[in-house]
């Protein structure tokens, strides 16, 4: 019997051109047709924003490189947790993990999930601001759907992240050829003066940087499925540095086009920024933009689905979280279990949502574990040289890296202090208090293992082994 089980796992499926559009997809998201309201109207002038854009792209490919070091060092899906797990130990992974999947992968897919219906509905509330409740089951529907297609097949979910890519680099092409026309005829008046009330405080700086970096938010995607990539030491790095230039280089010219069009004072009251674009360029056609942006926006949720799914599944694999959710379908392959959970969480936070503050303080909390496994890589560097690393980057890298979490974590608190900053960071430190009875003790009640049999039974799913 035992040489007729097969052994259940994760298969290795994401190749190079899955991986770029897996990385671009999810950070082309709702980000750049929702945040360069708000990084304009934090950092106070046009010539500013560039700056803090073209800042935020290069700190995003300076942590993927890092990130793909400890992608080819510790070849384990899960991300942070996992190298947080194997640097800085349990507990520490433990309050990530748990952060992670109580504030900072719903709050992400909630955020994306409220752009996607705020495009959705654009077109039917033109000139007024459309009911909460229709945003909030708009995007239930979205992340419900996705987390149906998530569990269903990984093959499905890749080719929608394929498709929704091409859609939203197309809408970027257009946004950017529409801006270009109007700025050869000669519609440069809103450059002019472009570092006039420029915000120089640490809190304005700090929250441009928070709102721009949310729109930069997937560039570590592959590492939460390292062990589903072919040939990651090769197709990391590379399809790091593909996308996240290509996706660089196109804010750059989205928002040269957005100012070209719209005066700062328009880009800054807009609720729909492509679609006040579209209206201005476009006309009768701007609903067109509208449902690019949407389509943009379920791309990215699909992206953050795919990859947020598979820390659940990590954490619970190393005993952080219950047994059921280290488990994968036994014919789909897919951690449906984690993807249910996860669902499930970003849906009480969609309850309460509001999509400004859970930027600010979904960066706030990501910015302090980046910071942490950052840390880490510079500990491999220094106390273990002798670990294989089929790729690696100059240990100068993570330490400047390391600098910038630190200010984007201390600017705000320091310069503009709000208590919600310290509710964060209490729970936070809330996970170790959690950790000690119930993971280190092991204060399980008997009633979790009948409810793990139940519902493995009733999912079809099996524990997974690790690809190495």
């Amino acid at each position: 019997m035992e040489s007729d089980t097969k052994r259940t796992n994760l298969k290795r499926e994401v190749g190079l051109i899955g991986c770029i559009s897996f990385i671009a997809g999810t950070i082309i998201g709702s980000g750049i047709f929702i945040s360069p309201q708000f990084v304009l109207a934090a950092i106070g002038s046009p010539g500013a924003s560039f700056i803090v854009w073209t800042c935020c792209g290069l700190i995003s490919m300076l942590a993927g490189l890092c990130y793909a070091e400890l992608g080819t060092v510790i070849p384990e899906s899960g991300g942070e947790f996992i190298y947080i797990l194997r640097t800085a130990g349990k507990v520490m992974a433990f309050m990530f993990s748990f952060s992670f999947i109580v504030v900072m992968r719903p709050a992400s897919a909630t955020g994306v999930a409220l752009s996607f219906a705020e495009y959705v509905v654009a077109p039917f509330y033109s000139g007024c601001k459309p009911p909460i409740l229709a945003l909030k089951c708009i995007a239930a529907v979205a992340i419900m759907g996705l987390t149906a297609v998530n569990c269903l097949s990984v093959r499905l979910a890749i080719r929608i992240q394929v498709v929704s890519m091409v859609f939203k680099l197309g809408a970027l092409v257009v946004i950017i050829l529409g801006g270009f026309v109007m700025l050869f005829q000669g519609h440069t008046e809103n450059f002019e003066k472009s570092f006039e009330n420029t915000n120089s405080d640490m809190s304005s700086i700090g929250i441009a940087f928070y709102q721009g970096l949310w729109s930069f938010g997937g560039w570590n995607t592959l590492n939460y499925l390292t062990e589903e990539l072919k040939h990651p030491e090769v197709n990391l790095p590379r399809a790091v540095v593909i996308a996240i230039s290509l996706v660089t280089g196109l804010y750059l010219l989205v928002n040269v086009s957005y100012l070209t069009v719209m005066t700062p004072k328009e880009l800054m009251s807009s609720s729909a920024v492509a679609v006040t674009w579209g209206n201005k360029v476009l006309g009768s056609w701007g609903w067109i933009m509208s449902v690019a942006a949407a389509l943009s926006a379920f791309g990215s949720l699909n992206g953050t689905f795919f990859s947020g799914g598979r820390v659940c599944f990590v954490a619970a694999r190393e005993g952080h979280l219950p047994d059921i959710l280290a488990m994968a379908h036994v014919r789909r392959l897919t951690p449906s279990p984690a993807l249910i959970f996860t669902t499930v969480v970003s849906l009480l936070v969609l309850i309460p949502g509001d999509f400004q503050n859970i930027v600010n303080f979904f960066s706030f909390t990501a910015w302090f574990f980046y910071g942490i496994t950052l840390s880490g890589l510079v500990y491999l560097k220094i106390k273990k040289p002798e670990l294989p690393r089929p790729y690696k980057v100059p240990i100068i890298i993570p330490i400047l890296v390391i600098i910038v979490a630190i200010f984007l974590v201390l600017a705000p608190i320091i310069d503009n202090p709000q208590i919600e900053y310290l509710y964060v960071s209490l729970f936070i430190l809330s996970g170790a208090i959690v950790y000690i009875p119930f993971i280190h003790y092991k204060l399980c009640p008997g009633l979790l293992t009948k409810l793990t049999v139940f519902l493995q039974l009733f999912l079809e799913v099996a524990p997974a082994e690790k690809n190495l």
